[in-house]
């Protein structure tokens, strides 16, 4: 297996207990700080860069991630994922930054809410997206969102929190020692309370911040939403719909308005909102309602594109994306079908929220239904591949397996490294509990292995396969670097230490798992030189 690139060096001066409540408090409620309000984009000669290199700011974006997927934040989808992922790098490729790396995931939280946070780490909780009525308004706010990042907002606030905000942090490292140190079930609910105090006051004392930069985040949001070719008005409409949601005061099921607590929004940033819009629209080299002349070099000179195509230029796959969200983000499938059923009631199913009904009856083990309805959908949506793979997953846990092994095995000719089509078939695979079985898994898995190392989702996968395969070793290499990418760096760090003494552990297996230990090694002594161990571990040891 292939070992992860991310590999935590302790910062002198940084303590990594600082960081993490940095990563957490910090840069989520301290997204801005005071930055000119122009369009030209100077350097204003900020030492933020000074303060954590790029390969640090993503070393501890992508410990914040792990943390957010150990505390069960992270919706993890291969679908959804890939969809998020389309759109966020579109959208980066067209920003001010392009060589900016980015890191797009999805939480399944209903609030309405996204952030940046450091190393192009960048959240969109799944309440956003059902809160949005097309895919051009998600886009604004991941814009705006990039933007964060290009401009160094996130990384300033750090360096700012560093001089003035220190006393609160030092306050809230105790109470999150407290937290942990408590143990039992509540410890992890205690920690999250006291990230959230500390998100909450850090924010009130950076409020005029806040302002500053979302001008500047808005104005070159927008700019990147031309670049894209998504429609420049849906700023200030997705603005809009935070300024009724905010003023019905929790009128519906995912209505609260986190966003607008980083992101206030004002009649004036509206009309701002507007204003750009318009300006960019009028612009020659903006997003014109006369024919555009294209600037893709595989393209003939000279063609020119209408704004409808252009307009149309989306990923095409946003009601979809919503409505699989609308399940997996419910409390339960049984609770998403009674949403449908509301729907229902109110009017007809549009082909979209079908597709949701019919994933959250295969959630719910209304295999056979769900069966029957994505079938139907397919004959309207021939190639699509969302409902495809839903159908074939239905096919096989309705009994159907013969079906739906001559549906994934086209799907997989089609596109052999596909990551949503080869996890779904695996874990249909997985669950059949044959030696056989696991190795189809494996086999299905394996063109992806070399880029995974960092996917969680596809080690968790992957370790079950080898599992069942009959492969152990493996199988305990893959459990550790999923345990690791989930914020259980020492339980990896165990179970490595565990599998290096099996006697079935040959030559180059041993020298994998001691690379992997001695890499996993300096984070648990860092964790433990600031007071922080794994509560499940702690409380075997007791």
């Amino acid at each position: 297996m292939g070992l992860p690139s991310r590999h935590f060096q302790p910062v002198p001066g940084v303590t990594l207990r600082r960081i993490v409540l940095l990563s957490a408090a910090v840069t989520l409620a301290l997204a801005s700080v005071c930055a000119p309000a122009q369009d030209a984009l100077p350097d204003i000669g900020s030492s933020a860069g000074e303060l954590l290199t790029p390969h640090q700011q993503e070393q501890y974006g992508s410990m914040m991630l792990a943390q957010l997927r150990h505390y069960e934040y992270v919706l993890e989808d291969p679908l959804v994922e890939s969809w998020l992922d389309a759109l966020g790098s579109r959208l980066a490729a067209n920003s001010g930054t392009p060589r900016q790396p980015f890191t797009f995931f999805m939480l399944r939280q209903r609030q309405i809410n996204a952030f940046a946070t450091l190393g192009g780490y960048i959240a969109v909780n799944a309440g956003l997206v059902l809160a949005a009525e097309r895919e051009d308004e998600v886009a604004a706010v991941m814009s705006h969102e990039i933007a964060h990042v290009t401009q160094e907002h996130v990384l300033r606030g750090v360096e700012r929190a560093q001089r003035d905000q220190l006393p609160i942090l030092l306050a809230m490292l105790g109470a999150v020692v407290m937290a942990q140190s408590a143990g039992g079930n509540s410890s992890d609910d205690a920690t999250q309370a006291a990230i959230v105090s500390a998100m909450g006051l850090m924010q009130q004392r950076q409020i005029n911040y806040t302002r500053s930069n979302e001008q500047e985040a808005d104005r070159l949001g927008i700019q990147t939403l031309s670049r894209s070719h998504y429609d420049t008005d849906a700023m200030a409409d997705f603005f809009l719909t935070m300024q009724a949601r905010s003023r019905a005061n929790g009128a519906g099921a995912y209505d609260s308005p986190d966003y607008l607590r980083t992101h206030p929004v004002t009649t004036s940033r509206i009309s701002e909102a507007k204003a750009r819009a318009v300006r960019l629209q009028e612009s020659p080299a903006g997003f014109a309602v006369a024919p555009l002349a294209t600037d893709n070099p595989l393209l003939p000179s000279g063609l020119t594109i209408s704004s409808d195509a252009l307009q149309r230029g989306g990923t095409g796959l946003f009601e979809l994306a919503r409505e699989r969200l609308r399940v997996l983000s419910a409390e339960s499938p049984q609770i998403a079908l009674r949403e449908y059923q509301q729907i229902a009631d109110s009017g007809t199913l549009t082909e979209a929220q079908r597709y949701g009904r019919a994933i959250a009856q295969l959630r719910a083990n209304e295999s056979t239904a769900a069966m029957k309805a994505l079938a139907l959908l397919l004959e309207a949506r021939p190639d699509d591949l969302w409902i495809e793979l839903g159908l074939a997953e239905a096919e096989a846990r309705s009994g159907h397996r013969a079906a739906a092994d001559k549906r994934f095995a086209r799907l997989l000719r089609g596109a052999p490294n596909n990551r949503a089509i080869a996890l779904t078939y695996a874990r249909v695979l997985s669950e059949r509990n044959t030696v056989e079985a696991g190795k189809h898994a494996q086999a299905v898995l394996r063109p992806l292995l070399a880029r995974s190392s960092e996917d969680a989702a596809f080690q968790r996968t992957y370790a079950r396969a080898s599992e069942i395969a009959g492969e152990p070793i493996r199988a305990g290499e893959a459990y550790a670097e999923a345990a690791f990418l989930s914020g259980r760096a020492e339980q990896a760090l165990v179970q490595l230490n565990t599998l290096k003494k099996r006697p079935e552990v040959d030559y180059y297996a041993r020298a994998r798992i001691e690379a992997r230990i001695a890499q996993i090694t300096p984070v648990v002594l860092e964790l433990h030189r600031q007071g922080i161990y794994d509560e499940v571990l702690d409380r075997r040891r007791q």
